[in-house]
């Protein structure tokens, strides 16, 4: 498969990538100071705090995915 040679795609899969790392970027924020007060208060907390601040991970794996998907278009 060829990548596509129109600017437009490039920077359509630019923004979409961006936008799934900044969102990741603004709730892992809260995530992670909230989990660190609960931590700091009940230690044995931290199985399920970890498990709530990965959760946004998942925010950039669908951005660089649907990015791929507009520079290969794929669909």
């Amino acid at each position: 498969m060829v990548a596509s040679t129109d600017p437009l795609f490039a920077v359509a899969a630019a923004v979409v990538m961006a936008g799934g790392l900044i969102g990741t970027g603004i709730a892992q924020s809260g995530i992670g100071a909230a989990g660190m007060g609960i931590i700091g208060e009940k230690p044995e907390k931290f199985g399920q705090v970890l498990f709530f601040f990965v959760i946004p991970e998942t925010l950039w794996i669908v951005g660089f995915v649907l990015g791929l998907i507009l520079l290969l278009q794929i669909l």
